[in-house]
């Protein structure tokens, strides 16, 4: 078996816990590809089987799992990482929610136990993406949560004109909108009281960012749509984004969003659900009367 693993940083406490996944890793020897600004660090721990990787291309369909140190914006890190490989991510939370790297830190040689014996469960999450008049986002164009237009700053609202098949849909007056998977509906999309879907629902949720309209709400639809825009605005830019990435356009670029051909495989423990998720993480139907 082979495991790469990833994370933004270290502190200390994370530090610790990585020579402590390390050790349970070689335990049971298992090849570790370690990231490269990871190795920098002073972690007095056997080199033997480990092999040090800097770039998205050192990765290949051999590793069988890269285990993702942080929070869920190092998840999202990860996505961008692995890309159409196929190599499932496994997140160990460091981070405050936790929501996609639902594998708390104290379970961490339990993670490393249902690996080797494969006991966990591995959900396939639709990815979006993007196509646009100017390349944008590199060789990374799409996003395991959401794509958002948004104006600039304190600037104006803007007018976004939006197309489902290139059959008008709406014209959202707003400070922005929201394309969200099913994967992130429960993130920026939930935040603008957009609705949470289910992961393995096939569908896309459009949310606009503070309308200025009474009458306009999020809408959920198939993800077999294509959703195009048209933008107008009083100032000459705004910022497009992908999960945590963005990028500042004009404002006649022309964008396209569809479902992506690959997606992305999310370890989790068999107990850890997305419903007991949604209550742990959430408190989704917390009252004190049950």
């Amino acid at each position: 078996m082979k495991v790469a693993i990833y994370s933004r940083g270290l502190d200390h406490d994370l530090k610790t816990q990585l020579i402590i996944l390390l050790t349970e890793l070689q335990k049971h020897n298992i090849s570790i590809l370690l990231l490269e600004s990871l190795a920098a660090y002073n972690l007095a721990v056997d080199s033997k089987g480990i092999t040090i990787f800097s770039q998205p291309s050192e990765l290949d369909e051999t590793v069988d799992c890269l285990i993702s140190l942080g929070g869920d914006g190092t998840i999202l890190d990860a996505v961008a990482l692995v890309r159409d490989k196929n190599i499932p991510i496994l997140g160990i939370n460091f981070g405050r929610l936790g929501f996609l790297a639902g594998i708390g830190k104290e379970e961490l040689t339990l993670a490393v136990d249902a690996l080797v014996s494969g006991t966990y469960v591995v959900d396939k999450r639709t990815l979006i993406h993007l196509d646009a008049s100017i390349p944008l986002f590199g060789d990374t164009p799409f996003a395991l949560n959401e794509f958002a237009i948004h104006k600039r700053d304190i600037s104006p609202m803007i007018k976004v004109h939006t197309y489902l098949n290139g059959e008008f849909l709406n014209t959202y007056w707003c400070d922005g909108v929201i394309v969200a998977t099913p994967t992130g509906s429960t993130g920026y999309n939930m935040s603008c009281n957009g609705p949470i879907v289910f992961p393995d629902s096939s569908s896309l949720v459009i949310t606009p960012v503070a309308p200025h309209n009474l009458n306009v709400r999020p809408i959920v639809i198939p993800d077999s749509n294509i959703i195009s825009f048209e933008i107008e605005g009083r100032t000459e830019q705004i910022i497009c984004a992908l999960d945590a990435r963005r990028e500042i356009v004009d404002k006649d670029i022309q964008l396209a969003i569809k479902k992506e051909k690959f997606t992305v495989s999310l370890v989790r423990l068999n107990e850890n659900n997305f419903l007991s998720t949604l209550r742990s993480k959430l408190t989704w139907g917390m009252d004190k009367r049950n």
